[in-house]
């Protein structure tokens, strides 16, 4: 387990393995615009937004977790809850050949948008898809699952993205194209880890169940850049 890593995951993954994909500066960065709206900041308990400021746009949400406290002055907090962070601690799981996916590129973006809106499994944005392997399940031409890896620091590799449109839920494809990401990944040697909104119980029991574990109950909030 690479501890520090994961208790400041976010500005990790915005500050090494995929800082590529970020702007911002030394004490605070976040996922360009287009990509998932999140931000991390170098002292997560105490963030620095006078410095995440000018890379943010007036009345845009943007997903920020390990503080809490009073909004900074000219922004207000739009959501306030906590979620879980999971690591997992299962072993090895079977292939799924019988599993038909899609490598899902930026020719998907559009319907993978429009799933997670319908589904709302986390921050997503146009181009979350280039964020790491992200795969689906297609029906008729329509996508109807999908996950994915969104944050990456280290050997530390986030599984993000799940979700099954309601005319397919029940029949387990989430769950099967989450266990061929927990496979390639530590064919990789890499660790597994998610995030779970406390309220939403019946994916928790179901990630416990898979072999995900909890690491921590974390404070996760929605901020908005106040306008001029």
């Amino acid at each position: 387990m690479q501890r520090p890593l994961l208790d400041n995951i976010a500005w990790h993954s915005l500050s090494d393995c995929q800082a590529r994909f970020a702007v911002g500066t030394g004490a605070a960065r976040r996922y360009a615009p287009g990509f998932s709206p999140i931000a991390g900041f170098a002292d997560a308990e105490r963030p620095d937004f006078d410095a995440l400021a000018p890379f943010c746009t007036a009345g845009e949400p943007l997903y920020c977790m390990d503080w809490s406290g009073a909004a900074p002055a000219g922004w207000q907090v739009t959501l306030d809850s906590t979620m879980f962070r999971m690591v997992w601690q299962g072993g090895m799981p079977a292939a799924d050949e019988a599993l038909a996916v899609t490598r899902l590129g930026p020719e998907h973006a559009a319907q993978a948008l429009e799933l997670a809106a319908l589904t709302r499994p986390g921050p997503f944005g146009p181009r979350t898809l280039e964020l790491g392997e992200y795969f689906g399940c297609f029906e008729d031409g329509r996508l109807l699952a999908m996950a994915g890896e969104r944050m990456q620091a280290g050997s530390l590799h986030e599984i993000s993205g799940v979700c099954t449109h309601p005319e397919l839920q029940g029949r387990g494809i989430a769950r099967r194209l989450m266990a061929m990401l927990v496979r390639r990944q530590l064919q990789r040697a890499e660790t597994p880890f998610l995030h779970v909104m406390r309220d939403n119980a019946h994916a928790h029991r179901l990630y416990l169940q898979m072999g995900f574990e909890d690491d921590r109950e974390t404070v996760v909030r929605v901020v908005v850049l106040n306008g001029a």
